[in-house]
C-alpha cells in the first residue's frame, strides 16, 4: 500500500465515523499490520494536507476525528439556526472549579464560591455529560467527588486536562473554560455579568473569589 492509499483509507474512515476513532480502531482498518507509529506519521501528514481547508483533524481524549474549523461556524450555523445553550454564571464557575481542582466535593465548591451550589447547576452539567461522580471522600457523610468526563475533553477539543492553560488567577481559569465552551456551543461572544447566580448568559465568563489551585488530574 502506498502512502497516498494509506492516507485515503484513513481519511475516508475518519470522515465517515460517528465517534472519534482510537488508534486501535484505525489499526483494525489494516488488519493490525501497520504499527501505531506508522499510522501516527500518516495522520500528521493528513493534518498538514487539511491545514488550509474548512475541517481540521484533531486528536482528542477518546481518539481522532475531523471537525469543522471555528471560522466555518458562521456558515454552518445557518443550516441549524438554533440558539446556543444558555449557562448561568453559577454553572460556568462550578464547571471551572471542577475542571481545575478535581476531584472536588460539592461542599468544597460551595466553600470556594462562597454560596450554595443548587442541584439544578449540578444536574445541568451532569446532563450535558461534562461532570460525573468518580468516588466519595472519606469524611462525614462520604460526599461525592466530582470530576470532568472524557466527553468534556472531547467537546472542548482537549486530549488531556493538562492542555488547559496553567493560570494563577481563579477568574482567569473560569474565563478559559468559558471561552472553550463558547467555541464549542457557538455562542456569539463572552459576556461579563453581575455576580448573580440566577442571571442567564451565553457562556459567560466567571469570577471566582477563591485562592488558586492549579492541580489537575487526567480524566
Amino acid at each position: 500500500m502506498t502512502p497516498e492509499q494509506l492516507k485515503l483509507v484513513l481519511e475516508t474512515a475518519l470522515l465517515c465515523a460517528d465517534e472519534p476513532m482510537t488508534m486501535n480502531d484505525l489499526r483494525r482498518l489494516f488488519l493490525e499490520e501497520l504499527s501505531a507509529g506508522e499510522l501516527s506519521v500518516a495522520l500528521s501528514q493528513i493534518q498538514e494536507d487539511w491545514s488550509d481547508k474548512g475541517m481540521d483533524l484533531l486528536e482528542l481524549a477518546t481518539g481522532w476525528r475531523f471537525q469543522s474549523r471555528l471560522n466555518m461556524r458562521e456558515y454552518l450555523d445557518r443550516l441549524t439556526p438554533e440558539k446556543p445553550p444558555k449557562y448561568s454564571r453559577a454553572v460556568m464557575e462550578t464547571l471551572a472549579i471542577i475542571a481545575y481542582r478535581q476531584p472536588v466535593t460539592r461542599g468544597e465548591i460551595e466553600e470556594i464560591r462562597g454560596v450554595a451550589v443548587s442541584s439544578n447547576v449540578v444536574k445541568q452539567l451532569e446532563d450535558r455529560g461534562w461532570i460525573e461522580v468518580v468516588g466519595h471522600k472519606e469524611t462525614v457523610g462520604r460526599p461525592g467527588l466530582f470530576a470532568t468526563t472524557r466527553q468534556f475533553l472531547n467537546d472542548l477539543s482537549l486530549t488531556t486536562l493538562q492542555e488547559l492553560p496553567m493560570l494563577d488567577d481563579a477568574s482567569a481559569q473560569a474565563e478559559s473554560v468559558a471561552q472553550r465552551v463558547m467555541e464549542f456551543e457557538g455562542a456569539p461572544d463572552v459576556t461579563d455579568v453581575a455576580d448573580t447566580s440566577s442571571d442567564q448568559v451565553s457562556t459567560s465568563t466567571a469570577a471566582i473569589d477563591a485562592p488558586n489551585n492549579n492541580e489537575k488530574t487526567n480524566d
